[in-house]
């Protein structure tokens, strides 16, 4: 691991709270340092892209008609948090508006991501709607759209994903912004064809007051959900929802929310961290292991007893969730130790693992070996893959340009889905080790950890801490400040309920400053290495801990190494 910072301050230079949090905004590249530290309430943001007007005035033309002829509009979404709070947004602000409406979302397993002609026709067994809206997909599915035209539905699309070269030419119209999620394009399409269509005065005024509250409280909390679960850079629009949507949580009146804060045993206000690790989660439990349309109905939902029964199993889902990727990361990494040799590019497969979990394995086993992975599984006739690669590796460009040998492919830089057929899967996995062993060098394997700033200890005070938080939401391109410190070991403990996480109590070595106590969780293993007296070279974070009244620093290890005196 090599430890590289941004900037540094010495032990003589006087620097104020201002001075960090400037170098900070410098070392994230934030020009609008004015709306990135106070950004703008979403409610008041407007369509200010012409294309993006004009799309919308073609979406509008097709709603009103829709609506005068009472005919049926099918809200079609993805299967993950992102899809499912964005077709809660979109679904439930249609149906409050009066339209006859239903939400569709397609089973992961025998349907697969976005539109399929399976999907289609259900669709259209079931509800025969004239329209359809997708939610979080649509952006490349032009023959599949084709075909739903062939069945006489037109096609409005939202999503957030990369363009492809050629837009689909059969959507009615493309409602496309890629700075957000498809949960934050969803707020605002809704937004906007809310504010068209409160204008009509048969929309009773109770409809009309719950609108106006869940743009200014739920769905922006929704919103939030779709933006920090599909790992989107926390800057301009999207900063703007979960800064809000996060604050907007104590203000939500929906039990199906409620009922989730209170069955993960949140405590506390809800921030990003809350949304990612621990509510986020949940949501896409329901979509990995069994239909994600009872996550839908639980964040949409007005009965609080159906609420607290679906947010009860939502949690054991979730729960079962966690040990079946425990269960596969320990095969696939016996998988990897029996590997001759350690290509650049980590490939494996197992008939055993669920795919709704193929993901989750591929993030960690990328994590712990610093390389990109391919993870694949059996599905019906074909094999399921997910990757997940490094920074400096683009997956997605990677596997498209072997989409010879490919069903399908899609996704970002960093995580992408795909379907093989049975056949191709050995030709598939020699060429793609061939081309990433040309392609990614030594030096992109190198784990590097970037600190923000190299400092002091002794400068890390109580009031620099608590002027970090105009800093938050921490996420995607504004990660939580990073430090980086000498320290001088004075004592070190063994914590925790599991007893698996270390504190250390250390001192700046070149200052008379007060010990201070750093925690570093789940590093058991890094105990027997540290030593009374030694110096260590240390990354942490900081962060507020408030409790009875007091506020004290919490610094938490991100790594270190030993210098021995």
């Amino acid at each position: 691991m090599k430890i590289l910072y941004h900037a540094q301050i010495k032990k003589n230079q006087k620097i104020t709270s201002k001075d960090i949090i400037n170098i900070l905004l410098k070392n994230r590249k934030i020009k609008n340092t004015k709306d990135f530290l106070n950004p703008p309430t979403p409610l008041n943001m407007s369509l200010s892209d012409f294309k993006l007007r004009e799309m919308f005035k073609k979406a509008l033309k097709i709603l009103k008609k829709i609506k005068q002829n009472n005919e049926m509009i099918v809200v079609y979404t993805d299967y993950d948090a992102d899809g499912i709070t964005g077709g809660a947004i979109l679904w439930e602000t249609l149906y409050l508006l009066g339209f006859k409406v239903m939400p569709y979302i397609p089973h992961r397993k025998h349907e697969g991501y976005g539109f399929s002609k399976k999907g289609i026709d259900n669709v259209k067994k079931k509800f025969n709607p004239k329209l359809i809206i997708t939610v979080d997909h649509g952006i490349t599915a032009d023959e599949k759209i084709k075909y739903a035209k062939t069945l006489g539905i037109s096609v409005i699309i939202t999503d957030h994903h990369i363009k492809p070269k050629k837009l689909p030419k059969n959507a009615e119209c493309i409602f496309h912004i890629s700075e957000l999620s498809g949960a934050g394009v969803a707020y605002f399409f809704a937004k906007e064809i809310y504010q068209e269509f409160k204008k009509n005065s048969k929309i009773s005024s109770n409809k009309l007051k719950m609108l106006d509250n869940n743009f200014k409280y739920d769905y922006l909390s929704l919103s939030a959900i779709g933006i920090v679960a599909d790992l989107i850079p926390l800057i301009g629009k999207s900063r703007s929802i979960v800064k809000h949507g996060s604050q907007a949580f104590k203000n939500v009146k929906r039990c199906g929310i409620k009922h989730i804060i209170d069955e993960a045993g949140i405590k506390k206000d809800i921030s990003a961290y809350e949304i990612g690790f621990i509510i986020a989660p949940r949501i896409n439990a329901v979509g990995r292991l069994g239909h994600a349309i009872d996550a839908l109905r639980l964040l949409c939902t007005t009965n609080n007893n159906k609420a607290y029964e679906l947010a009860y199993q939502i949690g054991k889902t979730n729960i079962e969730r966690q040990n079946l990727v425990q269960k596969a990361l320990k095969t696939a990494k016996k998988q990897v130790e029996k590997m001759k040799k350690l290509n650049k590019i980590i490939i494996l497969k197992s008939n055993d693992w669920h795919e709704g979990i193929i993901g989750l394995i591929a993030s960690k086993i990328m994590q712990e070996y610093y390389r990109p992975v391919i993870i694949m599984t059996q599905s019906n006739r074909f094999l399921k893959g997910s990757a997940r690669s490094i920074p400096s590796f683009d997956i997605t460009g990677f596997l498209k340009s072997m989409k010879k040998l490919l069903v399908d492919v899609g996704g970002h830089k960093q995580a992408a889905g795909f379907t093989i057929k049975k056949g191709s899967v050995q030709e598939f996995i020699k060429k793609a080790v061939k081309k990433a062993n040309r392609q990614i060098s030594k030096k992109d394997l190198e784990k590097e950890i970037y600190a923000d700033i190299k400092i002091p200890l002794s400068k890390i005070t109580l009031s620099l801490t608590k002027s970090l938080e105009i800093l938050k939401p921490f996420g995607i391109a504004n990660p939580k400040p990073l430090f980086y410190s000498k320290a001088q070991v004075l004592d070190v403990k063994i914590i925790g309920k599991k007893r698996n996480h270390i504190k250390i109590v250390a001192k700046d070595p070149d200052s008379k400053s007060y010990p201070i106590e750093l925690v570093f969780f789940n590093s058991i293993d890094k105990f027997n290495e540290l030593t009374r007296g030694e110096i260590i070279n240390v990354v942490y974070s900081v962060e507020i801990n408030r409790w009875n009244g007091k506020e004290t620093i919490s610094f938490i290890i991100k790594y270190f190494y030993t210098e021995k005196l």
